[in-house]
Order: structure tokens, then C-alpha cells, then sequence
């Protein structure tokens, strides 16, 4: 299938991929770091860098959250739980989705 040549995003994605880009541009210059060598360090172009940098939609998501680790950047608030780096699905889950939408389990109330 061909990817399309304008493709419309949500305004909280568009606002999601700039704020990401900035976070990654903030934590490149305090680490006194060049585009340069944040992109030989990901091992993608200068110019894909930049563009994550300024939100690009159009970067893929590897890349983006690549540069992000490479710079020490925490996206996400779990992390590995197990020696071969394989994240507890629930827990991940749960840590996506806004705390409105989470469901929280009632006990069971069993006595007669």
C-alpha cells in the first residue's frame, strides 16, 4: 500500500511528537551534545535527528525513541522487569492509558 502523501494527524498527536522533540532537544544541549553526534551515536542521519527534534510526524517511531534513550530519556514510567528486558504487559498497559480510563478492581464482597 502506498503511504499517503498528506496525512492528517490528531492535534494531541502533533502536540505528543512535539513535545517528545523537545524533550530530546532540551537533553541533547545539556549534555553539551551536536545533532552530529547524536545521530552517529543512533546510527541515523543528521537530518532525521533534526526532524525528530521538531516533531516531525512523518519519523519512525524506532528512531524517535532511540535518540530518546541514547540521551537518557525515561518516555515511560515502567521499565524492564525481567533479566531479558521483556516489560510486564499489564503494568505497561496501565502506565499508557490516562489514570481516567484505568479500571480499578473492586473486591469481592463474598460474605452472605
Amino acid at each position: 500500500m502506498a503511504k499517503p502523501e498528506n496525512r492528517s494527524y490528531s492535534r494531541y498527536a502533533r502536540e505528543a511528537a512535539e513535545l517528545l522533540g523537545v524533550m530530546i532537544h532540551n537533553a541533547r544541549i545539556e549534555r553539551a551534545l551536536t545533532i552530529a553526534d547524536v545521530a552517529e551515536r543512533a546510527g541515523v542521519s543528521r537530518g532525521l535527528v533534526h526532524r525528530i527534534e521538531n516533531g516531525d510526524m512523518g519519523c519512525s517511531l524506532g528512531a524517535a525513541f532511540e535518540v530518546a534513550a541514547i540521551l537518557g530519556l525515561r518516555l515511560f514510567d515502567a521499565g524492564p522487569t525481567r533479566l531479558t528486558g521483556q516489560l510486564s504487559m499489564e503494568r505497561d498497559k496501565l502506565v499508557l492509558l490516562p489514570k481516567a480510563a484505568r479500571h480499578v478492581a473492586k473486591g469481592v464482597k463474598d460474605e452472605f
